[in-house]
């Protein structure tokens, strides 16, 4: 049961926002009582706290010394650091709240925050500790119990620990506008890239956030969720999370997260949506959203297929499926598209059929190599109201995330199908 609360637990710290941990301990500086998901324990009794500058508090969270895995939560108020040491057996610490550093020697501080995960290698001399003006929370799993000695060495003197933790003078020269809509897709959020790789995200950031975004109408709603659909169909997980803090912060409803995955699933199939249908359930719930949502489910197994292909019908026209245009051993591909594609996804509420053929769009185009379906899709939105610059837009929104060569096929698609004005 332990195990099972601490796995819970884990899972829930990842999606849990760091600036609400951090602005509240922030404002809270003086008080004694740190609050967050685990216990904070008694403070450090005097065989551990001769070995750290200011004030930190253990509590165990493990019992069965059976299972050679101790785990603690170790609690520092702001300021507090232990000293330089080393494991013989290594050691893990998992951010769990609040915000602090850690450094290896010799190497440069490494800011963490709820859900970093530091693994430090045996033998390496390190510390780690809060931030000057932030309390700061994480697990320590001991590594090989059995044979693990700690080594304590001099103490993180104030000089170092100013050096550690004083934020750098950055060199990253980003818009107000960039400035302004990346803080509006993800609030409060802190990118460590800036630190590792400030020229890319100089780049990146002024061009995706203010050069792409001057570009259409699209509403940021919008922008989020083709760029969702866009990630899941690259199957780039990590950038999905991203944009999943973004639409929780923008007023994406669970249902429309969920019916985008859903509608993703036809076009990409299942064994990519699946992984991020897994991280959307741990998101949802560790932000109180109860699963199941309400089925959004408009047909039956007897009224799939004549649903659906009222469906394609009344995008496509009549003739966009027929079994008769097809070798016998194929008819079944064309009832599949009727009864599966259009009959069980397309025809689910909670999205719109403007949404939904944009976000077709948006899938197709990042998957690359599917322009004849591109060219039909295009066709299909523009029936439903999605015209030529709207598209253009959605490409255009896109083009940082799928890169140059799928952006000029999917122009080359969009000009085919609906030539410029000459």
């Amino acid at each position: 049961m332990q195990s099972r609360f601490l796995m819970i637990a884990l899972a829930t710290l990842i999606f849990w926002g760091n600036s609400c941990a951090i602005k509240a301990q922030e404002n809270n500086m003086n008080d004694s009582t740190f609050h967050q998901l685990f216990p904070q324990g008694e403070r450090l009794p005097e065989q551990f706290s001769k070995y750290f500058i200011g004030q930190a508090y253990l509590a165990g969270l493990t019992q069965n010394k059976g299972l050679n895995v101790p785990v603690s939560n170790v609690t520092f108020e702001p300021g507090c650091r232990n000293n330089w040491h080393s494991h013989t057996g290594g050691q893990l610490l998992i951010v769990t709240a609040g915000r602090g550093y850690y450094q290896e020697q010799g190497q440069p501080a490494q800011e963490l925050l709820p859900g970093d995960v530091v693994e430090i290698a045996p033998n390496v001399i390190h510390w780690h500790g809060a931030a000057p003006d932030c309390w700061f929370s994480h697990l320590a799993i001991e590594c090989n119990p059995q044979t693990n000695k700690t080594t304590w060495l001099d103490p993180v003197n104030d000089e170092q620990y100013t050096a550690a933790t004083a934020k750098p003078t950055s060199s990253i020269r980003l818009s107000e506008t960039a400035i302004r809509n990346h803080d509006e897709w993800f609030p409060g959020y802190v990118s460590t890239a800036k630190l590792t790789d400030p020229e890319l995200i100089e780049v990146f950031d002024n061009f995706t956030f203010d050069d792409v975004m001057q570009y259409g109408n699209l509403d940021r709603k919008t922008r989020i969720m083709v760029t969702m659909a866009s990630t899941i169909a690259q199957h780039t997980l990590h950038e999905y999370k991203m944009m999943l803090r973004a639409a929780w912060a923008n007023g994406i409803t669970p249902t429309e997260i969920k019916e985008i995955l859903y509608h993703s699933v036809p076009y990409v199939g299942i064994a990519k949506v699946i992984d991020f249908l897994g991280v959307t359930n741990e998101f949802l719930t560790a932000n109180g959203v109860k699963l199941p949502l309400v089925s959004q489910s408009s047909t039956s197994p007897e009224t799939r297929y004549e649903k659906g292909l009222e469906t394609i019908e009344s995008i496509f026209g009549k003739g966009m499926v027929s079994e008769d245009a097809v070798p016998e051993n194929q008819k079944h591909i064309q009832r599949y598209l009727a009864a599966n594609c259009f009959g069980d996804y397309q025809t689910r509420s909670g999205l719109d059929m403007k949404m939904r053929e944009m976000l077709t769009f948006s899938i197709l185009i990042s998957l690359g190599g599917c322009e004849a379906q591109v060219k039909g899709h295009i066709r299909g939105n523009m029936a439903v109201g999605n015209g030529k610059d709207t598209l253009l837009a959605v490409v255009t929104q896109l083009l940082p995330y799928n890169g140059y060569p799928r952006t000029l096929n999917a122009i080359a698609c969009l000009n085919e199908v609906i030539p410029e004005d000459k």
